[in-house]
């Protein structure tokens, strides 16, 4: 598994994610690809079979209701798996943590192939993670 992390997220994600044993992640940025629309970015994650890590939930997936009915993965049959962090205003320490959670849960099930899982704070100090089939089956 390898981590594309959108250039809407700090570049040490990728860092972060390397480190915690997936050594092939990188950063929009690295790869050439900043200042690309997102729309235009998904060929290059499908070809990358990149598990591709963003804040722009929506953009992606959809409505939350019904992950796949929108968004940029609506017509993809087969993804390496989307990453969203979500939260209004996230500095970097608030990326991190979200993304450690997630990469926690990703050691416990690593199958990511159609699935969608979402990094929200649930209360001060708990970080809800959710995962779904996407698109819904």
């Amino acid at each position: 598994m390898k981590f594309l992390v959108d250039e809407c997220l700090s570049s040490i994600l990728a860092a972060l994610a390397r480190e915690r044993g997936y050594p092939e992640s990188s950063h929009v940025v690295w790869q050439g690809l900043g200042g690309i629309q997102d729309w235009n970015l998904v060929p290059s994650i499908l070809d990358g079979d990149w598990t591709f890590v963003t804040r722009n939930a929506y953009d992606f997936r959809g409505d939350a209701d019904a992950p796949g009915s929108g968004g940029h993965y609506r017509n993809v049959s087969v993804h390496a798996g989307l990453i969203c962090l979500n939260g209004e205003r996230m500095d970097r320490e608030m990326q991190i943590e979200r993304f450690s959670a997630v990469l926690d849960a990703v050691e416990k099930d690593s199958d990511l192939v159609n699935i969608g899982v979402e990094a929200t704070m649930r209360g001060p100090d708990e970080i809800l993670i959710e995962r779904y089939d996407l698109p819904a089956t």
